[in-house]
Formats: structure tokens, C-alpha cells, sequence
């Protein structure tokens, strides 16, 4: 069961963002996983996680994804389908505990962001401010592994 929809019928915001499904997650997804945890076992990354309901979920506390596919080659009840580009409609949100914000000089999340996602705005007398460009974001969670302070969080792109 989708949280979210739980947390609307009794009239609560959700307190934590929704755990995103392994990449290449189908329209057919929830109709068609089994809870066989093969996706989990094959990610060499350990990214994937069994997750509310028994379906599998996305962690990005220890590690990226690195979109190697081989939670779809292992995806047997075909719930993962490597033909969907892009692999999940998600990107980096950095809020307000940034240690930027706070007057820190960190670029870390930056420098982890392969596809130079996340910019520094230079300021006069502050620490540059980290940017994110959600067009250019894949979603594969270096950034929030890597974030000395928690301050980055995956969100799912609007179209």
C-alpha cells in the first residue's frame, strides 16, 4: 500500500519523503513484483531494500545507484523493465540544513555528482550555495550518501 494514500485518508502529512522503487520500476510494478527479493540480492551497490509492504525500495544512506541493471536482469516476474528511460523520474533537493546555509564552505555533494548536477552559486561575503539542476539529475543518490549533513533528499520530478 502506497503510504502516502494512508496518510491522506486520515488526514496526516506524510513525516518522510517516500522511499523511491529500483530504478526501471514499471507502470506495472506493484501489480506485477512477487516479494522474491531477487532485485535485492543482485544490486552490487546494496542500495535496494525490502520496504513497506514487501516491496522493494531504494536506500541511499551508504551508497549510489550506479544503473549497472542487474536488479532487472534478475527481476523474473519482469516488475523492472530496462526499456523505461529514464530509469526513475527523480532528483536532488538540497533544504535548509545545508551547512552552506549555515555559513560552512562544503561542496561535497558537487564534487560526488558525476553528471555536474549540482553547482555552487558564489555570493559576496557568504560561502558559495550548492544548486541543483533537476533536469540534469539522475537520481542515483551519490549526493545524499555523501552529504556530511543530511541536508539532501531524492524527490520525485513533476512532468
Amino acid at each position: 500500500m502506497d503510504p502516502s494514500r494512508r496518510n491522506l485518508l486520515f488526514g496526516r502529512r506524510p513525516q518522510t519523503p517516500t522511499a523511491p522503487r529500483p530504478p526501471w520500476a514499471s507502470a506495472f510494478f506493484a501489480d506485477r513484483c512477487t516479494h522474491c527479493g531477487d532485485c535485492i540480492r543482485a544490486c552490487p551497490q546494496q542500495i535496494i531494500k525490502t520496504g513497506e509492504g514487501g516491496f522493494p525500495v531504494v536506500d541511499f544512506a551508504k551508497a549510489e545507484c550506479t544503473f549497472c541493471g542487474d536488479c532487472v536482469r534478475a527481476c523474473t516476474p519482469l516488475a523492472l523493465d530496462q526499456s523505461i528511460s529514464p530509469p526513475w523520474k527523480i532528483y536532488a533537493e538540497i533544504n535548509t540544513s545545508c551547512l552552506a546555509d549555515r555559513g560552512v564552505e562544503c561542496r561535497i555533494c558537487g564534487e560526488v555528482c558525476d553528471e555536474q548536477a549540482i553547482r555552487f552559486q558564489l555570493a559576496v561575503g557568504k560561502v558559495a550555495h550548492p544548486l541543483v539542476n533537476a533536469e540534469q539529475c539522475t537520481g542515483c543518490g551519490a549526493c545524499v550518501s555523501s552529504c556530511p549533513s543530511n541536508s539532501i533528499r531524492l524527490l520525485e520530478l513533476i512532468a
